[in-house]
């Protein structure tokens, strides 16, 4: 009797043990949401956002800002802060503290394609029209960050003028239309695995042009691409999306061909070597 007490008594700590991990598997310290409203999109959106662990409202200190497009609690907001997080502790100093603030993205098909005439192109792709049932909307989403939501961060928040953006597959096509079309809203553009085909690659077959009109500033960019063999035409085309903004002097292009990664694993490996080669040196580097 008494041998099986102990057994319930261990089965209901573990039980215990378990339902805590559960309760507290979400929160990372120094994280919490926001819900704003935007009158450019006419709708609320969810604001995830990663404080440094000496961050003092009140203090004089100001911090850079990494943004990440697809920054939902189940999207890439956690693992991102993480890396964020281990870069910019005392023994590894990468770069600055930093405020990370993630956007959910529940629409990011809207949101992060810009608009074409017709989605007849899709098929071509591989995908079915109905996989896209809303689409375009990449200019009222710029006006969004641009107008609303970069302020408001910066009104909130002790930030300092620095800005990065982070984007993977259509947030990195996304990422390259800011980069072209509104290239001073960002000092550092993380692109990975941009899908660049939509629109029948209209983006990239006026980069140039848009470079030349739009780029005032010096700006530096990584380019993280994976397997080449699982989709030779992304490959292909972020290639020479890197050759053309490559030759600009005004940008510091960084391109990172990873060919053990898929397009569906790419972002954490490249996010950690973008912030690698964006800033070599640590604390303890010769």
């Amino acid at each position: 009797m008494k041998y099986c007490k102990n057994i319930i008594l261990f089965i209901a700590i573990i039980y215990s043990f378990i339902s805590f991990a559960q309760t507290k598997s979400n929160v990372l310290s120094g994280c919490q949401s926001e819900v704003l409203h935007s009158n450019i999109l006419n709708e609320k959106r969810t604001i995830n956002i990663f404080l440094p662990n000496n961050y003092q409202a009140n203090d004089t200190v100001t911090y850079p800002v990494i943004y990440v497009l697809d920054g939902g609690m189940e999207e890439d907001f956690f693992h991102i802060a993480g890396i964020v997080r281990f870069d910019t502790q005392p023994w590894i100093a990468r770069f600055p503290n930093s405020i990370v603030v993630g956007i959910e993205g529940n629409t990011r098909k809207r949101d992060f394609t810009f608009a074409v005439p017709n989605v007849d192109f899709l098929e071509k792709e591989g995908f079915q029209k109905s996989s896209f049932p809303t689409y375009g909307g990449s200019e009222k989403y710029i006006g969004f960050l641009k107008d609303e939501l970069l302020p408001y961060i910066s009104k909130n928040y002790r930030v300092n003028k620095e800005r990065t953006v982070i984007g993977e597959s259509l947030a990195g096509l996304f990422s390259a239309e800011i980069l072209l079309k509104q290239p001073d809203l960002f000092d550092n553009y993380i692109i990975v695995s941009p899908s660049l085909w939509w629109g029948q690659q209209e983006l990239l077959k006026n980069t140039e042009k848009l470079l030349e009109a739009n780029l005032r500033k010096k700006v530096r960019v990584y380019l993280g691409v994976p397997n080449r063999e699982e989709d030779i035409r992304m490959y292909q085309d972020a290639e020479a999306f890197y050759k053309v903004i490559g030759n600009h002097k005004k940008m510091d292009v960084i391109f990172d061909y990873m060919p053990e990664e898929l397009h569906s694993t790419v972002i954490h490996q490249a996010v950690y070597n973008a912030f690698k080669r964006l800033y070599p040196k640590t604390a303890y580097s010769k």
